[in-house]
């Protein structure tokens, strides 16, 4: 008995799917004849009925040249047959063959004669229609062109990502050859974090059949693993005629021309927007370190990781820079970090003085003027930065690898040098970014030396104000006297505010409080003018309208200034206070137990008008009751109504200090802040018992 013979291997598995097209056979339409040696066809395929149109029952047993040829095309058939049974090579071509309508075809041959085991010949001829077949050929050859010799990098994966066909163009980009790629799956041909996100789209384009088109890709491959590229990638599945997933296309074009140009015009327009940040942001104030600040919000993190302004400590004492003998000393002004970082540790800190090896780049930028570029940071490198050892380690911990050095140069001397570095960045510094920050650097430079000036003639002023300013005794008879001046805060300069006490005959004592508009010098100046003035007028015992006249006089002088005045006069033998105002906020009088009161003066016009007169009033000032005579930087702000700043005032003077020092520095810790742009003078009476003979 013999034995049931076993399916071939390839069979396993293919009940559900022997009926599915077979892919370029189904769409060939390929048919089989067998055809005896005596030219009777013997079976005729399911194929042969839709390509000829004779079914089965009508071809098998019919002479094939008979039924299939035209008479004028039998002969050559015939002649072809004959020479493939006689001699056993097989023969393709094109053939007309008459269908059973009548019509021709032309028809695509491939004809071989076959052997049974007992010898007999047979002829099997394979056939296909010729335009069909054309058809294929011709996408079999453009996709072949298209391939192997298109300029765009082309490959087939399959399901699981390994290489199954790659073109010329795209084994150049990878840098790995054609035969390299094949059955290697993609992330061993293109590793790295950039072409993860490529690997996971090509799973979800396998997963969804949705293409993925013109998708751009940045990275580093083998044929140039110092420098990015970039490419347009498109991902397409690919599925046969029965819709079973083959693998996916994988499309790329080289667009790092166009990568980089776009790049560039990026760069350009952040240079004109840090350009145009710079020249709003940096130099708004008149202030040394809050200058140096804002050059340091400019350029992190746009530019730089972090950055350091440093300010040599000559120019910050004198005005000018010394480069004597010995190392230049730095004072540093800013630093920012763009993230907290372990390079933080390795920058001076604001306010600190340090000094630099005769190789570092601060001190490279003092001796040439001229700035340099780091572009990339070996451990050599690290040492040259770095101040020392333990910095150096500091900075190779945080990975700064790129670094530059920039003069601080205004008016043609070197007054400091601005540093940049670059760790979470991966770009280096390149000559774009060095230009940007020396232009950057040529504009800060001289808003920090304006800054240096302005400081020193500030200083020179507030040292001659205070000089000017009397400095009275805290007794008079049946007075308790408290005075301060306080210069204005933050980047304004000094005014012209001034107080003073004079003590007059019968143990009366005069009292002046006023305000030259202005600043600086000159009008520190004025101020001392004015004030002498005061005091010799006072010595003629005059009263004080008529001394704010002379005084009027004597401003006209001055022109361009105007200043305003409240001069008063006690008598504490009668308790009777005299004053007059020239333009003048008014004067408080805290009267002892009843509320403050702003006091009700005929204003006058300020001195320097000319256009006085002014009047005298005379009130009752018991001892126990204060006289507050102050300038106007303490109550007026640019923000609050004036109103609202009289009442702050009257407020904080309610309940009364013990002492007139107590009632300063209530005021002045109150009614004053950082950022003040006015100065002050205050001046506070507080009347006293006389003391008996």
């Amino acid at each position: 008995m013999s034995r049931a013979k076993q399916p071939p291997e390839w069979a396993a598995d293919q009940d559900k799917s022997a009926s599915d097209p077979s892919g370029l056979m189904d769409l060939l339409g390929v048919a089989a004849v067998l055809v005896e040696a005596d030219g009777r066809i013997d079976m005729w395929s399911p194929q042969a009925e839709e390509l000829f149109g004779y079914t089965g029952g009508e071809a098998v047993g019919q002479y094939a040249a008979a039924l299939l040829l035209h008479p004028e095309h039998r002969e050559a058939g015939l002649a072809l047959f004959a020479e493939v049974m006689e001699t056993g090579r097989g023969w393709a071509g094109s053939f007309p063959v008459r269908l059973k309508d009548g019509s021709t075809r032309t028809v695509e041959f491939r004809n071989v004669r076959l052997t049974d085991n007992v010898g007999d010949h047979y002829a099997l001829g394979l056939a296909a229609d010729r335009g069909t077949v054309r058809q294929v050929e011709r996408k079999v050859a453009l996709s072949s062109q298209l391939v192997t010799q298109a300029p765009i990098g082309l490959s087939v994966l399959d399901t699981e990502l390994r290489y199954v066909a790659v073109n010329g163009a795209l084994a150049s980009m990878h840098g790995v050859p054609e035969a390299d790629h094949m059955g290697r799956h993609f992330r061993e041909i293109l590793p790295g974090a950039p072409f993860l996100t490529a690997e996971n789209q090509m799973r979800e384009v396998l997963e969804t059949g949705l293409p993925l088109v013109d998708e751009q890709v940045v990275g580093r491959t083998r044929a140039d693993p110092d420098h990015d590229h970039a490419w347009a990638v498109s991902l397409y599945r690919l599925e046969d005629p029965s819709g079973h997933v083959l693998g996916i296309a994988n499309v790329v074009v080289d667009v790092t021309d166009r990568y980089e140009a776009a790049r560039q015009a990026d760069r350009a327009q952040q240079r004109l927007r840090l350009m145009a940040d710079g020249s709003s942001r940096i130099g708004t104030t008149l202030e040394v370190g809050r200058t140096a600040e804002e050059l340091a919000d400019v350029l992190v993190p746009d530019l730089a990781d972090m950055v350091a302004v440093d300010i040599l400590d000559s120019v910050l004492r004198t005005g000018r820079p010394d480069l004597g003998e010995g190392p230049p000393v730095f004072r540093a002004l800013a630093v920012k970090t763009a993230y907290p970082t372990a390079a933080a540790g390795a920058i001076i800190a604001p306010g600190n003085l340090t000094t630099y090896h005769a190789d570092h780049p601060a001190a490279h930028c003092l001796r040439t003027r001229k700035p340099l570029l780091i572009t990339h940071i070996d451990s050599g490198e690290l040492s040259r930065i770095a101040a020392d050892d333990a910095t150096a380690g500091l900075l190779a911990e945080a990975g700064v690898h790129t670094d530059m050095a920039v003069p601080l140069i205004a008016r043609g001397q070197i007054i400091g040098v601005m540093s940049l570095a670059r760790a979470r960045n991966p770009q280096p510094f390149d000559e774009d970014d060095l230009t940007l920050a020396c232009e950057l650097a040529s504009s800060a430079a001289l808003s920090i030396d304006n800054a240096v000036l302005h400081q020193h003639i500030r200083s020179a002023a507030e040292t001659l104000q205070r000089s000017l300013l009397p400095r009275p005794s805290p007794r008079r008879p049946g007075l308790e006297i408290a005075a301060r001046y306080r210069p204005a805060q933050a980047f304004s300069e000094v005014g012209g505010d001034w107080y003073d006490v004079l003590p007059l005959g019968g143990d009366r004592t005069a009292l002046a409080v006023g305000d030259v508009m202005g600043s600086g010098i000159p009008a520190a100046t004025a101020m001392g003018r004015l004030r002498t003035a005061t005091s010799t007028l006072a010595d003629l015992d005059l009263a004080p309208s008529r001394i704010l006249t002379h005084l009027d006089k004597i401003t006209q002088g001055l022109d361009p200034y105007i200043a305003t005045c409240v001069y008063a006069v006690y008598d504490p033998h009668d308790s009777r206070l005299h004053v007059a105002c020239a333009g003048h906020l008014p004067p408080v009088l805290v009267r002892s137990g009843k509320p403050p009161e702003l006091l009700d003066l005929p204003t006058g016009t300020p001195l320097g008008v000319g256009s006085g007169p002014f009047e005298t009033s005379a009130l009752t000032m018991n001892p126990g009751d204060q006289l507050v005579l102050y300038t106007d930087g303490l109550v007026e702000t640019r923000d609050d109504p004036i109103d609202q700043r009289l009442d702050d005032l009257l407020r904080l003077l309610s309940p009364p200090c013990r002492s007139a020092e107590e009632t300063c520095d209530r005021l002045l810790r109150q009614l004053r802040g950082p950022a003040d742009h006015d100065d002050v003078a205050l001046l506070i009476a507080h009347a006293q018992p006389l003391a008996g003979p």
